[in-house]
């Protein structure tokens, strides 16, 4: 679904505030994904990030006569938008795998959004895969300016479809892991088991840092969605080696 007419621009805004940046809810259940306000605003957007498709505008919302339009596959009736003072939250009942993504908020001015952060939604299915395994090298030790790769290896048995790949970071002091990139539905990067007659596949994602600062620092996750389920790696301690004194920029 392409982006709607009267949207020409977007632009991260400092009027909203996502609380959750990561939500998970089992297949079937009902979750709200909130979203905050600053100031009195007269309209407000939802859209929805999904990898390897196109940004989809949920809805659009009057905020005085509290008013919805929702668009395309939103209009099925599992999508509901709350406004209150000051609040304007979704919520999605009877949750289904293809609700995972990032939902965003946005303050909509004339011709362009101002977005809230994203909260990513996360449907696991009734039951996990026991079969299914999420690893990750348990700690990272670089020097500033270093580049680094971590690692994210998906073993499965009854699940060789494609996955989608989250990778989050949480800093030290940070109450919340917030979402730094993710990886497309591709299956290009699996490979099957080489012993005989073993159905186990195998698929590798990497994240790639380069440049390392002292705000890199940190403990890196991934989230993996398949088949309805989500697992999650252990994480990745990061660690920063070296004084920011010690980087020295060109004489002038």
């Amino acid at each position: 679904m392409e982006i709607p007419d009267f949207v020409s621009d977007v632009t991260k805004s400092s009027e909203t505030s996502q609380p959750a940046p990561f939500l998970a809810a089992k297949l079937g259940d009902n979750v709200t994904v909130e979203c905050h306000v600053t100031s009195n605003v007269d309209h407000m957007v939802w859209y929805k990030m999904t990898t390897g498709k196109k940004l989809q505008c949920v809805a659009k919302a009057e905020i005085f006569y509290k008013h919805v339009q929702y668009f395309g596959n939103f209009r099925n009736g599992r999508f509901h938008v709350l406004i209150e003072k000051r609040k304007c939250h979704l919520t999605i009942s009877a949750t289904k795998p293809e609700d995972i993504g990032i939902y965003y908020c946005g303050v909509l001015h004339l011709n362009f959004v101002e977005f809230g952060p994203g909260t990513a939604l996360m449907v696991k299915g009734a039951q996990l895969n026991s079969d299914t395994v999420v690893q990750q090298p348990a700690s990272e030790s670089v020097q500033l300016g270093d580049s680094v790769t971590l690692n994210c290896t998906i073993h499965t048995t009854t699940c060789a479809g494609e996955h989608s790949v989250y990778w989050f970071r949480h800093g030290s002091g940070e109450s919340r892991p917030g979402i730094i990139y993710t990886h497309g539905d591709r299956s290009d990067q699996c490979e099957k088991s080489s012993e005989t007659g073993s159905p186990t596949q195998s698929c590798v994602y990497n994240l790639s840092k380069r440049n390392l600062s002292l705000s890199d620092a940190g403990t890196y996750y991934c989230a993996v969605a398949s088949c309805g389920d989500i697992l999650f790696g252990n994480g990745t301690n990061m660690d920063i080696e070296g004084n920011s004194h010690l980087i020295c920029k060109s004489a002038q």
